[in-house]
């Protein structure tokens, strides 16, 4: 890691500056981390993958020689600190223990203000690339079983007033003994009384639901089950539901499928 590399010395610069002077602050290095542990305890192994606001690392805990996930944040634009989108994600992970929700452990911290990581638990893989190196589709009782446990995610997060908005089988995390653990809360956010406007721009195209296709600013709930129904149709068809190139293109897909079902319906009658 390169703050290994860095040369020790009592104190270290932090980017800080005296409001006086104007000239940077230095802390003893005894201070420097706070309650944090550093992040130089941690051996990256390799990359895992990358989130909405952040790269993802399998590490180990030189302490415990534990696997661990770990994050670390995106703040390059953050010239004044870091963006409230981690704060977002690190406060309702801290809030959530569920055991279909990724565990946040602990966050860990570089030598620069710009350096801070997520220690979250360590899972396998993730259903995305579960479903590219299947070579034959999921039976049934193995869809109900994941869809039961993102239903029941769903709803803790939902009673807890907590909105995902990026559900897709890329953010569903799957250990070794078969648990879905759904992650990457970068874009997550607490619903308030009254609802504040959110942007329309979350969740991937292909699990974009149609109030978010046709721009609304209030969102609810529903944006997360309407992902969850492209997931059990993906499950189930091996392939995604409703892969649009585009908005326009993603409405027309959702009115094909409703028209489609509609037809079929009346020809059973």
């Amino acid at each position: 890691m390169a703050e290994r590399g860095e040369k020790s010395s009592s104190s270290k610069k932090t980017g800080l500056v005296s409001f006086l002077t104007g000239k940077p602050i230095e802390i003893p290095e005894k201070h420097l981390f706070g309650k944090c542990r550093f992040v130089g305890e941690f051996e990256k192994l390799n990359r895992i993958g990358e989130g909405t606001y952040g790269v993802v690392y399998r590490a180990r805990d030189t302490k415990s020689n534990e696997i661990v996930a770990l994050k670390k944040m995106r703040m390059e634009k953050e010239k004044d600190g870091m963006p409230i989108s981690g704060l977002r994600e690190i406060m309702l992970l801290q809030a959530c223990n569920h055991p279909n929700i990724v565990c946040l452990k602990e966050v860990v911290v570089g030598r620069s203000l710009e350096s801070i990581f997520l220690v979250m638990e360590y899972c396998e893989q993730d259903l995305a690339s579960l479903l590219d190196n299947m070579q034959k589709p999921f039976l049934e009782t193995h869809v109900k079983c994941i869809m039961m446990q993102v239903f029941k995610g769903l709803a803790y997060l939902h009673k807890k007033e907590i909105v995902h908005r990026d559900v897709k089988v890329s953010n569903l995390l799957l250990t070794n003994m078969g648990t879905i653990k759904i992650a990457d809360f970068g874009l997550a956010r607490e619903l308030g009384h009254p609802m504040s406007p959110m942007t329309p721009q979350v969740v991937t195209l292909w699990y974009r639901a149609p109030e978010l296709l046709f721009q609304t600013k209030t969102q609810t709930s529903g944006v997360d089950m309407w992902a969850a129904g492209c997931i059990l149709g993906e499950l189930l068809l091996h392939k995604p539901l409703l892969p649009g190139k585009s908005e326009i293109d993603q409405i027309n897909l959702i009115i094909d499928l409703l028209v489609y079902r509609k037809n079929n319906r009346e020809l059973k009658k």
